[in-house]
């Protein structure tokens, strides 16, 4: 009898975590207006089936590896808003990746979960000094993972905000060296925009940035990497170190186009 009460009170304990996850990532969602988007590197096939399927269930879309260098190529491709990294894998590992991440490229601010069976406090400190954000660990349950996605709701949403393009057209221009070339931004981001040039230049050129986001006001002027180029004339601008002056003058521009690009849709709520 204790047995199948304790069971019933699990059970209610796992649909009452599910829900409110949904309720958080179905709003997360509403706000972005665009699939959450989450990488799964375990190489146990079943570890990823388990963490893809619980994600599936809150409208999480998950990219999996069970192979840790394909991860690593496609962290290079494509902006993730949050990654779930098992520590011991062949090379490179879950702190391996995580060290890649974090060095540079578009996931260096990607929130990431690493997932270890380690409770050892030396090996703890090691991964939040690399730049793990949480640690889920084994054996990894559906009730342990929709209560940690309740507690990275906040996080990821934020840098969902801070990753929002919105279309934006303004004249500017772009300094490597003794080059200078004019161009147009296509859209924008409080972290970079894409812009429109009459050629480009090579991805990883840092190049200084005059953009005219306001014809009454003084140009921002910024630095910026060449993250990808897109055909023979567009080229994605990643932001820089950029200061406090000049981060004021993109967001007072940006935040109202953000809020309004991401205004919540009401929607009726499906049960779970």
């Amino acid at each position: 009898m204790a047995g199948r009460c304790g069971g019933a009170r699990k059970a209610r304990l796992e649909h009452r975590d599910a829900r409110r996850a949904h309720e958080f990532c179905k709003a997360l969602g509403k706000e972005a207006r665009v699939p959450n988007r989450v990488l799964v590197v375990d190489d146990d096939p079943l570890a990823c089936e388990l963490i893809q399927e619980v994600l599936g269930s809150v409208e999480i879309e998950a990219c999996v590896f069970t192979d840790s260098s394909r991860a690593a190529a496609r962290l290079k491709e494509e902006k993730f808003d949050a990654a779930f990294l098992d520590v011991r894998m062949p090379p490179p590992d879950g702190i391996e990746l995580v060290q890649q991440m974090r060095a540079s490229g578009i996931n260096q601010k990607t929130l990431i979960v690493m997932i270890t069976g380690e409770d050892d406090h030396s090996f703890l400190t090691r991964a939040f000094q690399v730049g793990v954000n949480f640690v889920l660990f084994k054996p990894v349950s559906r009730q342990s993972l929709l209560r940690l996605m309740r507690v990275t709701q906040g996080p990821v949403q934020s840098q969902r905000r801070h990753f929002t393009r919105v279309k934006l057209r303004c004249k500017g221009v772009m300094e490597s060296g003794q080059d200078r070339l004019q161009g147009t931004t296509v859209d924008v981001s409080v972290s970079g925009m894409l812009v429109q040039a009459s050629r480009v230049y090579p991805v990883g050129s840092h190049v200084q940035l005059s953009l005219e986001l306001r014809p009454d006001r003084p140009p921002l002027r910024v630095t910026a990497c060449v993250a990808r180029t897109v055909g023979d004339d567009c080229m994605g601008l990643q932001l820089e170190n950029v200061g406090e002056a000049e981060s004021d003058k993109l967001q007072e521009v940006l935040l109202p186009l953000i809020l309004a690009e991401t205004k919540e849709v009401p929607q009726a709520s499906p049960s779970i």
